[in-house]
């Protein structure tokens, strides 16, 4: 089988050969894709051809505008009976049914911000409550030192009314039937060289160096306690005291005749100073002994 040759009368070589091949092959592709693709005939669609012809009645007419055709006439429908009207609207009554809607489950994602929600409305509850109970603990505390400070005004209140009530026996010195005093019974305790305004019954008392005096029928006393005094007011304080044998003062109660002011903060330190007083032990003293202290109050 002879080679190919070229037009020189030289065999080809291989890539020659190649080259050819591939132009070959290409060539019938071009010529493929312009008989397929390129070369194609459209054969219109026929044209259906006719004649209009205007639209009438009659075969005469004049005028250039087209006559409105005449409505056409229905004759009514026949009126329904009330039985046929109540079937109709039977059988011609819509009723839509309920659609059901598919369940659908909650993802994890929701059921946590659900879980979430449900947790900061308990939270908000209970901070709720704990506001409540505090405004209620305030409000009973309020309430409590309100009734506290009520009942200590009650008991300055009274022992400004007996201060009066003192005050106001003054006049009824030496009326028959009175009696007056601190040791009990009936009768106008004192001594005959005393005056009617003094604060002490008898022998026994005591006038002390920084204006303190007691009177406790004879016995004396272990400390006298002074007031301390930094206010601005003076004035003369009579305490009645209940003393045990043991020489403790169980009761006081400022304000008693001979007292000069009834200034409540004078009051209060007379009566502190005056349950802090101590007086010797006896033994044949009664049991519950009265007596007196006065504090003189002057301004420095």
């Amino acid at each position: 089988m002879p080679l190919l040759q070229n037009s020189a009368g030289e065999p080809l070589t291989k890539e020659r050969k190649q080259g050819l091949v591939i132009s070959a092959v290409i060539h019938i592709i071009l010529a493929l894709l312009i008989i397929f693709v390129t070369i194609r005939i459209e054969i219109p669609e026929p044209v259906e051809e006719g004649l209009l012809v205007n639209f009438g009645f009659d075969e005469t007419g004049s005028g250039l505008f087209e006559p409105a055709p005449e409505p056409a006439s229905t004759p009514p429908p026949p009126a329904a009976s009330a039985d046929e009207s109540s079937d109709e609207a039977l059988l011609t009554q819509e009723f839509e049914e309920a659609v059901e809607v598919e369940k659908k489950e909650p993802s994890p994602e929701e059921l946590r911000k659900q879980a979430e929600a449900r947790a900061a409305e308990i939270k908000r509850q209970m901070e709720a409550e704990a506001r409540a109970e505090a405004e209620r603990k305030r409000l009973e505390e309020e309430a409590a030192e309100r009734r506290r400070q009520e009942e200590e005004q009650r008991r300055i209140d009274q022992t400004n009314a007996r201060a009066r009530n003192a005050f106001a026996n003054k006049e009824n010195t030496g009326t028959t039937g009175q009696s007056q005093g601190v040791a009990g019974g009936q009768g106008n305790q004192g001594v005959e060289s005393g005056t009617p305004d003094a604060p002490n019954y008898g022998p026994g008392g005591g006038q002390g160096t920084d204006g303190i005096s007691f009177d406790l029928g004879g016995r004396k006393a272990r400390s006298l306690i002074k007031p301390p005094y930094d206010l601005q007011k003076e004035g003369t304080v009579v305490v009645a005291i209940t003393v045990d044998r043991n020489g403790r003062v169980t009761d006081a109660t400022p304000g008693m005749k001979g007292s000069t002011t009834l200034d409540g903060d004078l009051l209060r330190l007379a009566k502190e100073a005056a349950l802090k007083t101590t007086f010797e032990s006896k033994n044949d003293a009664p049991v519950i002994q009265k007596g007196t202290i006065t504090y003189i109050f002057r301004l420095r």
